[in-house]
């Protein structure tokens, strides 16, 4: 079957993604994994279907360029300076702990020639940018504080694959000084070139096509721009993502960065699913079936090994705890795509030889395989721990109260208080046991249980209740309480806190009976207090508030429309603060104001 035409090829890769995908999400596996077993059923070891890998694994590899593109979109020059340790203290030293160790194991333990293993060492340092991250979104944890380590780390490989790329051929040819100092002129010549134009080039022609309005051609010019940096880093023997991430880095403060983001994010998820594809096409099953213990030995030995210095770095280095450690380690102990590259590039300079080349391949394929069951693993041993109570949930006695309180905070407590005041019968659930013992000290009836279960909620009564007010801290939890409340008692009306207008937006979707943004009024009384202390009349801030209240509500309904879709979000805000100076213009130019002004200025 070598004499496929390109839409047989693309037919089999879209059938392969959208049979193997959905089954592997089910389960809970990721994405990730589903690409990869697709590959490995289609390709030459399995089904057949398509038996050279090769042919995709260019345009493939532009899915990790993409990648790297919006990682640099994401990290600016001063962002990148804030998190200089993480990156280059924790990155560093997991690359070179694991380096060493593997690279000694190699030679002691294997056999290998010193520079043979120097470069397997370095190779298997290197993560999986594409799976790390993608898990980490898909979990929702790029935000955690494992997270954010994991991302600094990942930084860092991706930046350590340049050179240790570029060490491949001066290994294996002994090139001379002279012939280094001319391939290192060239390398920093391009980079300069690229620096250059982007810093004075790209957003002169980004501002010109976004002129012209028409999305498709800022489409194509996005592309250009990222396939074009990683054609001209190809051609100065430097890494194609590299490129794509200092394009990404020089345009991370531009205007455009986020409407260059959702351009590229399509394009991005496709390919990235294609690589994952290719790299489970290249797996050889055959070598797993004659040397099982081996292959599944080294892939162990490579997890554990690579996991405990990556529990060592984010415990000692980061500053994480035992459980963010351990989720930082399973994340990041596999494999990455950049050491199918530096493998290939060793093997075909005859530093390893093919069977290494091979063994490796598959060990590496197999990590990552694993990687997502194991993180999957992970997260229920963490929901075991975490949120499995010490005692019984506490029995609601009394009569049925008119007002639930679920979330007995700062926000349930002082909502408490004024029902108390008023004789108003009320419920509050709590599920921490610290917040219940420290409430109940003070006086509070309190029950210890979780308003998200739907036990509780019928212990509370309620269907007879009026009123539930979600005051829960945790957004998601708030969330699922709130669509649990929704569906078991349609006719209760539910007042729900937020944490942030992300948080509103998802709680409007469920059409509760009101949002309450926690920090809003405190930060609008704090700017009333700033605008009087700058010297406006009292009643002047106050309209100032008000109006301003008035208008981020329309915003807020006006937004959540669009709340899943980054670049109208961006521009509704854009718009409304345009719309809102015109309308505090308006204001001050008034000539009632203007004798409102001046008469309280000389009161003042």
């Amino acid at each position: 079957m070598e004499n496929h035409s390109i839409l047989q090829y693309i037919v089999v890769l879209l059938a392969a993604a959208v049979i193997a995908v959905p089954i592997a999400k089910k389960f809970e596996l990721g994405a990730v994994l589903g690409y990869l077993i697709a590959g490995a059923v289609i390709g030459p070891a399995g089904l057949k279907l398509l038996q050279n890998p090769e042919q995709i694994s260019h345009i493939s590899e532009l899915g990790v360029v993409l990648l790297l593109f919006v990682i640099g979109l994401e990290l600016s020059p001063q962002r990148l300076w804030v998190m200089r340790k993480a990156v280059f203290g924790a990155g560093l030293a997991q690359v070179l702990l694991t380096a060493g160790i593997i690279a000694a194991l190699a030679a002691f333990a294997f056999g290998i020639a010193p520079k043979a293993g120097v470069i397997i060492g370095l190779g298997l340092a290197l993560s999986s940018t594409a799976l790390g991250l993608q898990l980490l979104a898909e979990r929702k944890e790029l935000t955690s504080a494992h997270g954010r380590q994991g991302f600094a780390i990942l930084l860092f490989q991706d930046l350590a694959a340049i050179p240790i790329l570029a060490v491949v051929p001066v290994l294996a040819m002994g090139k001379g000084v002279a012939v280094n100092t001319v391939e290192g002129a060239k390398v920093v010549g391009t980079i300069a070139l690229i620096v250059l134009a982007g810093r004075y080039l790209l957003r002169p022609v980004f501002r010109m096509v976004a002129g012209t309005n028409i999305p498709e051609v800022f489409t194509a010019t996005a592309l250009l721009v990222v396939i074009g940096t990683a054609w001209l880093m190809e051609l100065a023997g430097i890494s194609m993502a590299l490129g794509a991430f200092l394009a990404g880095l020089l345009l991370a403060d531009s205007e455009y960065r986020h409407e260059l983001e959702s351009q590229i994010e399509p394009f991005k998820g496709l390919l990235l699913g294609l690589f994952f594809v290719s790299v489970g096409m290249a797996v050889d099953l055959g070598l797993l079936l004659r040397e099982p213990w081996l292959v599944l030995g080294l892939t162990a030995g490579l997890l554990l090994l690579k996991g405990g210095v990556l529990f060592a770095v984010g415990s000692v280095i980061g500053g994480l705890d035992r459980w963010q450690s351990l989720s930082l380690a399973v994340v990041l102990a596999a494999g990455g795509e950049f050491a199918f590259v530096v493998f290939q590039l060793a093997a075909g300079n005859a530093l390893i030889d093919p069977r290494v080349h091979g063994l490796l391949t598959l060990v590496i394929s197999l990590s990552m395989a694993l990687t997502p069951p194991l993180l999957l693993a992970l997260g229920q041993l963490l929901t075991s721990q975490t949120k499995k109570p010490t005692r019984e949930f506490d029995r609601i006695d009394g009569d049925p109260p008119r007002v639930i309180i679920a979330g007995f905070g700062r926000v349930g407590q002082i909502v408490a208080r004024v029902l108390r005041a008023q004789k108003i019968p009320f419920t509050a659930l709590e599920n921490s046991i610290e917040q219940v013992d420290a409430s109940r000290r003070f006086g509070s009836t309190i029950y210890f249980g979780d308003p998200s279960r739907p036990e509780m909620l019928r212990a509370a009564h309620a269907d007879r209740a009026e009123i539930f007010v979600l005051a829960t801290d945790d957004p998601e939890a708030n969330v699922r309480t709130a669509r649990l409340v929704k569906r078991m008692y349609p006719n209760l009306k539910i007042f729900a806190r937020a944490r942030n207008r992300q948080h509103a937006f998802r709680l409007m979707d469920l059409n509760v009976d009101g949002v309450v943004r926690e920090t809003l009024d405190g930060s609008l009384d704090l700017t009333r207090q700033v605008l009087e202390a700058l010297g406006q009349p009292p009643r002047v801030a106050a309209d100032r508030i008000a109006r301003f209240r008035a208008h981020d509500e329309e915003l807020l309904k006006a937004q959540h429309l669009v709340y899943d879709d980054d670049a109208a979000l961006i521009q509704s805000a854009q718009e409304a603060l345009t719309e809102l100076e015109q309308i505090f213009a308006a204001d001050t130019s008034a000539p009632a104001n203007k004798e409102w002004s001046g008469a309280a200025n000389r009161e003042w």
